[in-house]
C-alpha cells in the first residue's frame, strides 16, 4: 500500500494514460425548430426563396476536397497528444500533435461569392460541412438580416419561419463543427482551435446582446433562438470527458495493489496529467473569460469526489479506509492540487476537499481504532514467539560480542510503522496515534516484564538460561534508546514506560548475581568470627572471588556491565556495614576505636579501588564507610553530631537505629551523649530529591539497637 503513495515522484517517466482527451458527441437540438424539420424545410424551399435551394450539385473542387478529407488519418490517441508528459520528447520525424497537418484553407469570397455579398444557404451549408468556420460570420449576418426583415414586417410569418428554420439548421452544423473541435482540443491545430474559440466567443457575445435587447422589446413573430448557450454545452462536454477519462479501466500489472487502489491510482495520475496539459497547451489558446483550467479542474474534481463518496458509503476494510484517507488528506491536496505545475492555477479555484469534514473524521476514527488494534496484536504475537524461544532453550544471537535479541527491534518497528502510516495521512493524525501507541507500548512492556519474570523463575535449569537473561537485559537498552530517539528526550520518558524495563533489569541482575552473592556470604562471616583480627586478608579473598566471576558478564553491553558492577559495589559496602554493626564488641578506649577506624578506612579503600577499576560508577558509595570510621574515631560528642548530620545528608535513609548500632561500638559514650547524638536525626536535613538506597536495604533490630542481616540470610 505504501508504494501507492510514491507514484507521483516518478511521474515524468511514466507512460501516459492511453486514450484521448476527447468529449462524447451528444445529440443536438435547436431552440425552437428541430434540426430534422429545419433540414426538411431547407430541402423543400423553392428557387423563389431568399436563397437558392440546398440540393445544388457538388462542384468538382468540392469533390476533390471531400476525397482529400476522406484520406485523412484518424486522430491518434492520448499517447501522442500527451507527449507533454515526456517533457516534450517525440519520435524522430513525428510531427507535434498541436501542429496543423497542412496549410489552412484560404477562403477569399466564402462560397465563391464576391466580397460584400452574402453567400446562399446552400453555399453556407457546403462550407460548414467542409469545416470552414469562416462561414460563421456570414451566417450571423444572415441571422441579423432575418431579424431585420421580421422587424420591418414586410414578409409573411410563413416565409419568416421557413427562413429561420434554414438559419437554425446552419447553426446546428456550425455548432457541431465548433464543439467537435473543442472535444479534441489537443488534436486540433492551434490556428484551427483559435478559429473555433473565436466563433464560440462571438456567439456568447451575441447571446448577451440578444438577452439585453429582449428585455426591452415586445413580442416577435420569430421564435426565440437565443441564448444558444454553446459555452454551457462546451462545459457539459468537459464534464462528460472528465467522467469518461477517469472512469476508464486502469491498466493491469499493478502488482500488490487492490482493485480500489489501482482505480484511484489511475484517476489521480490521469487527472494530474490531463490538467497539466490543459495548463500548458490549452490555457494560452483559450480566452480568459472561458476559464478553461477551472472548467476542466472542477469537472475532474467533482467526478473524483463522487467516486470517493460512493466508495465511502460501504463498510471498508482497514486497507481501503487507509487508502481513502491518504488520497483525501495527502496525495490529492499535495501531489495534485499543490504540484509544481498546477499549484498556481488550482489553489485559486478553492476546489476544497474530496470528502466532507464529518465523513473524514469518521474515517480517521475508524483508521485509528483499527491501526492501534493491529499494532497491539502484532506486538503480542512478537512477544509470544520470543517467549517460545526462551522456553525451547534457543540460544540468543551474538552481535559484536554481546547477547542479542530482536524483540526490541521488532516492537519499535511495529510502533514506528503504525505512526508513520498515520503521518502519511497527515501530521495531526500522526500526533493523535502517537499517544495511543505509547499507551499500548507501556501495556506491552508490562506484559514483557511479566512473561520474562515467569521465565526467570521456571527455567533456571536450561542450558542457555543465563545467555537469554543477558540478551533481555541488553534489550532494555534497545527499547530505551529507540524511545528516546523517536519520541522524547531521556528526561521526559514517563515512568510507566521505564518502570517495567527497570524492574526487568533489576530482577535479571539479581538472578545473575545470586550465585556470586551466595559464595560471598561465608566469607563476610569471617569478619565476626575472627573478631577483625585479619580484616585485610578476608576482604582480599572476597574481592578475589568477585574478580573471578566477572567474565561471566562480558556479554552484557558496557552500560549494563557498569550497572551490574554498581550492584556488586553496593552489596560489598552493605554487607560490610551489616557485619560491622552486628558485632558484639564494645571498644571503651579511644585507641581501640582509632585502630578499628583504621581497619575500616583500609578496607573502604580496597573496595573503592577494586570496584572503580572494574567499571562501577557508584561514586555516591565512596563516603559510606570512611564516614562511619570517622564517627567511630571521634571522641567529642559535638564533632560526632556534625559528622552524623553530614552523613544523613548524603544518605537520607540513615536512621536512628543504624546510628545506634554504630554508637554501640563506642563504649565510652554516656547515655545522654548517645541520646543527644541521636537527636540530630530529628532535624529535617532538607533532602527531598530522589536518592539511591543503602541503609534502607539493611534491616534494623528495634529492640536491641543492632542491625540484622536481610531476611533471606
Amino acid at each position: 500500500m505504501l508504494k501507492m503513495m510514491t507514484f507521483f515522484q516518478g511521474l515524468p517517466g511514466q507512460q501516459p494514460v492511453s486514450g484521448t482527451l476527447d468529449f462524447p458527441r451528444r445529440p443536438q437540438k435547436l431552440s425552437s425548430t428541430s434540426e430534422a424539420e429545419s433540414e426538411a424545410s431547407m430541402s423543400e424551399a423553392s428557387s423563389e426563396d431568399l436563397v437558392p435551394p440546398l440540393e445544388a450539385e457538388v462542384t468538382p473542387d468540392r469533390g476533390k476536397e471531400e476525397a482529400v478529407k476522406k484520406k485523412k488519418k484518424k486522430p491518434k490517441g492520448l499517447a501522442n497528444m500527451f507527449s507533454v508528459f515526456t517533457k516534450g520528447r517525440k519520435k524522430k520525424g513525428q510531427p507535434s500533435s498541436a501542429e496543423p497537418e497542412g496549410p489552412p484553407e484560404s477562403a477569399p469570397g466564402l462560397g465563391g461569392q464576391p466580397p460584400g455579398q452574402l453567400p446562399t444557404v446552400e453555399e453556407l451549408k457546403a462550407d460548414l460541412e467542409r469545416g470552414r468556420l469562416e462561414a460563421a460570420r456570414p451566417l450571423l449576418a444572415l441571422e441579423r438580416e432575418l431579424q431585420a426583415a421580421a422587424a420591418a414586417g414586410g414578409a409573411s410569418q410563413e416565409e419568416l419561419v421557413r427562413r429561420q428554420s434554414k438559419v437554425e439548421a446552419l447553426y446546428a452544423l456550425l455548432r457541431d463543427q465548433v464543439l467537435g473541435l473543442l472535444r479534441r482540443p489537443l488534436e486540433t491545430a492551434p490556428e484551427r482551435l483559435r478559429q473555433a474559440l473565436a466563433v464560440l466567443a462571438e456567439q456568447e457575445r451575441e447571446d448577451r446582446q440578444a438577452a439585453a435587447a429582449a428585455a426591452g422589446s415586445g413580442p416577435s413573430v420569430l421564435a426565440a433562438t437565443r441564448p444558444r448557450g454553446w459555452l454551457q454545452l462546451w462545459r457539459r462536454d468537459v464534464a462528460q470527458a472528465a467522467e469518461e477519462r477517469l472512469g476508464r479501466q486502469p491498466a493491469e500489472g499493478s502488482e500488490g495493489r487492490s482493485e480500489a487502489e489501482r482505480i484511484f491510482l489511475h484517476m489521480g495520475r490521469t487527472m494530474k496529467e490531463d490538467l497539466e496539459a490543459v495548463v500548458e497547451r490549452l490555457k494560452p489558446l483559450f480566452p480568459a473569460e472561458f476559464g478553461v483550467v477551472a472548467a476542466y479542474a472542477e469537472s475532474y474534481h467533482e467526478h473524483f469526489a463522487a467516486q470517493l463518496a460512493a466508495m465511502a458509503q460501504f463498510e471498508l476494510c482497514e486497507r481501503d479506509t487507509y487508502m481513502l484517507l491518504v488520497w483525501v488528506q495527502n496525495l490529492y491536496p499535495n501531489d495534485i492540487i499543490n504540484s509544481p505545475k498546477l499549484a498556481h492555477e488550482l489553489q485559486a479555484l478553492g476546489l476544497g476537499s474530496l470528502l466532507p469534514a464529518g465523513q473524514i473524521r469518521q474515517l480517521e476514527a475508524t483508521f485509528l481504532s483499527s491501526e492501534v488494534a493491529s499494532v497491539k496484536e502484532m506486538m503480542a504475537r512478537a512477544l509470544d514467539l520470543e517467549s517460545q524461544r526462551w522456553a525451547q532453550d534457543v540460544a540468543p544471537q551474538r552481535l559484536d560480542g554481546h547477547c542479542h535479541s530482536e524483540l526490541a527491534i521488532d516492537i519499535i518497528q511495529i510502533i514506528s510503522q503504525g505512526q508513520a502510516k498515520a503521518e502519511s495521512i497527515n501530521l495531526e493524525l500522526g500526533l493523535q496515534i502517537k499517544h495511543m501507541l505509547l499507551v499500548e507500548l507501556a501495556a506491552f512492556l508490562k506484559s514483557y516484564q511479566h512473561a520474562f519474570g515467569e521465565f526467570l523463575e521456571r527455567c533456571k535449569q536450561l542450558r542457555n538460561y543465563r545467555a537469554n537473561v543477558i540478551a533481555n537485559i541488553n534489550n532494555c537498552l534497545s527499547f530505551r534508546t529507540s524511545m528516546e530517539q523517536k519520541w522524547q528526550t531521556s528526561q521526559d520518558l514517563p515512568s510507566h514506560l521505564l518502570g517495567p524495563l527497570s524492574e526487568l533489569k533489576s530482577h535479571s541482575f539479581d538472578t545473575l548475581l545470586q550465585n556470586l552473592f551466595g559464595d560471598l556470604k561465608p566469607l563476610f562471616k569471617k569478619f565476626t568470627q575472627t573478631r577483625w583480627a585479619a580484616p585485610t586478608q578476608t576482604l582480599e579473598e572476597i574481592l578475589s572471588t568477585v574478580g573471578k566471576r566477572l567474565p561471566e558478564f562480558s556479554e552484557l553491553h558496557d552500560c549494563f556491565r557498569q550497572e551490574l558492577m554498581e550492584v556488586v559495589h553496593l552489596h560489598l559496602v552493605k554487607e560490610y556495614i551489616i557485619r560491622l554493626s552486628k558485632r558484639r564488641l564494645v571498644l571503651k578506649t579511644a585507641e581501640q576505636q582509632e585502630e578499628l577506624a583504621g581497619h575500616i578506612l583500609a578496607n573502604a579503600q580496597l573496595i573503592q579501588v577494586f570496584c572503580t577499576q572494574n567499571g562501577s560508577p557508584a561514586a555516591w558509595l565512596h563516603h559510606a564507610l570512611p564516614t562511619l570510621a570517622e564517627i567511630i574515631r571521634l571522641q567529642d560528642p559535638s564533632a560526632i553530631k556534625i559528622e552524623v548530620a553530614t552523613y544523613a545528608t548524603s544518605y537520607p535513609d540513615f536512621s536512628k537505629g543504624h546510628l545506634s548500632a554504630i554508637l554501640a561500638i563506642k563504649g565510652n559514650l554516656s547515655n545522654s551523649d548517645v541520646k543527644s547524638i541521636r537527636s540530630i536525626l530529628d532535624i529535617d536535613m532538607g533532602v527531598h530529591q530522589p536518592f539511591k538506597s543503602l541503609f534502607s536495604l539493611i534491616k534494623e533490630d528495634p529492640i536491641k539497637g543492632r542491625i540484622c542481616p536481610r531476611v533471606e540470610e
